[in-house]
């Protein structure tokens, strides 16, 4: 698959409430919630005034069509670690996964992080969601967990690589 990664524009913000709908975890057997649920004050958090400081996107791009988004922000969300360290969220249309975008979404923003001098990011996951593997994967280790999430913290250094289960891999 042909992708390219790039910044979002400014313009193409409203579209992260789309992939914030992509990104609901839904259980095997499970009916997808009505898309109205994103509007919850516990999403909302994720996309709500997206622009400013410490706000960071890369989307992935087929064809000139945006297919996947990766945004952190420092917020109040179900990852939260303190006020220093961004938060992730990624999603991709359903018929863009397991082909290794994500991956590279989440390489590149853990390198745009690293250059931006931040020390560590985020996020939180299911523990039935297959994207945990992907994101042990590319850095990030289980520091906390409850009975139905990980959180999860990759450490970045300040020499411009990405710390990976105990060993710095250059971008």
């Amino acid at each position: 698959m042909d992708y390219k990664i790039r910044e979002i524009k400014k313009h193409e913000y409203p579209i992260l409430s789309d992939f914030l709908y992509e990104a609901i975890f839904i259980p095997k057997g499970m009916d997808r919630p009505p898309k109205s649920i994103i509007e919850q004050p516990e999403l909302q958090v994720y996309v709500e005034d997206f622009g400013k400081e410490d706000d960071w996107c890369l989307v992935a791009e087929v064809k000139g069509k945006i297919v996947g988004a990766v945004w952190v922000r420092i917020m109040d969300d179900y990852g939260h670690i303190d006020d220093e360290t961004p938060s992730f969220a990624i999603s991709l249309y359903e018929e863009y996964r397991n082909m290794g975008i994500g991956t590279a979404l989440m390489r590149d923003m853990l390198e745009f992080l690293t250059r931006k001098g931040y020390k560590q990011a985020s996020l939180s996951v299911q523990k039935a969601n297959d994207a945990v593997r992907m994101y042990q994967k590319v850095g990030f280790e289980v520091i906390d967990e409850n009975e139905e999430e990980y959180i999860m913290v990759c450490r970045l250094s300040c020499d411009g690589n990405v710390q990976m289960a105990g060993k710095f891999l250059p971008y």
